[in-house]
């Protein structure tokens, strides 16, 4: 990792087992955005799930909407990750159909939306990017709408961002991973991911037309928000 973190075969292959002991709630985070995707999506209405990886909202949430003519959109710009979330969802899916794309999310259309999840993928945009495609989301979504955003968060206060530095540590230590093994994947993450604070979130939710925008989980330094169109 220390070359750099891509999104690349060797990766794919172990990313259930490394984001769920390196992102604190994860597991709980994915069937909730399936829970609330139950309450927001709309009959005959498009759900996206934005940079899906593999697949594991997109899964939650075919498994969970109840609404009729709904279909769920899932892309991501890792053809590894693609490859392999196709055929995981072939054989988990639930009643949603999904269509999962090679695409860039900023290249994505989003059209006659309900609900557009967000999970974890924002902050590996380049900065000046993230205003552009949020705004993007809530001009296709339909009135009523819902977009779940789930970010690693940063903190103004530099006592609190070190404190939550070493909160996270503590829990990947407890999942098993050794100091150097923190050290490298800090490192390597530190090229490509770069959080943005919680007001800056709320922020540009608000820039985008969105309203009632809020934070409906955390743990230490890991964030999901809910905004409406």
């Amino acid at each position: 990792m220390t070359s750099g973190f891509r999104f690349d075969e060797e990766v794919v292959k172990v990313f259930p087992d490394m984001i769920a002991r390196s992102v604190p709630g994860y597991e709980l985070i994915v069937p909730m955005i399936g829970l609330l995707a139950r309450r927001y999506a709309q009959p005959d209405s498009v759900i996206y799930d934005l940079g899906c990886s593999l697949g594991a909202a997109s899964l939650a949430m075919s498994l969970a909407v109840k609404a009729s003519g709904a279909r769920i959109v899932a892309v991501d710009s890792s053809a590894a990750m693609v490859e392999q979330c196709q055929q995981h969802l072939a054989k988990k899916a639930g009643a949603v159909p999904v269509d999962v794309r090679l695409e860039d999310m900023l290249d994505t259309r989003i059209e006659n939306a309900s609900v557009v999840v967000l999970n974890f993928t924002l902050q590996f945009l380049d900065r000046e990017q993230r205003q552009a495609l949020i705004n993007q989301v809530a001009a296709g979504m339909r009135k009523g709408g819902a977009l779940v955003l789930s970010e690693k968060i940063c903190f103004e206060d530099e006592v609190e961002q070190a404190e939550q530095t070493a909160w996270h540590h503590d829990f990947k230590r407890a999942q098993g991973y050794s100091e150097l093994e923190i050290a490298q994947k800090r490192n390597a993450l530190e090229e490509v991911l770069r959080p943005d604070t919680e007001a800056r979130h709320l922020q540009r939710l608000h820039l985008a037309g969105l309203r009632g925008a809020r934070r409906w989980f955390q743990c230490f330094s890991f964030a999901s928000y809910i905004a409406f169109k």
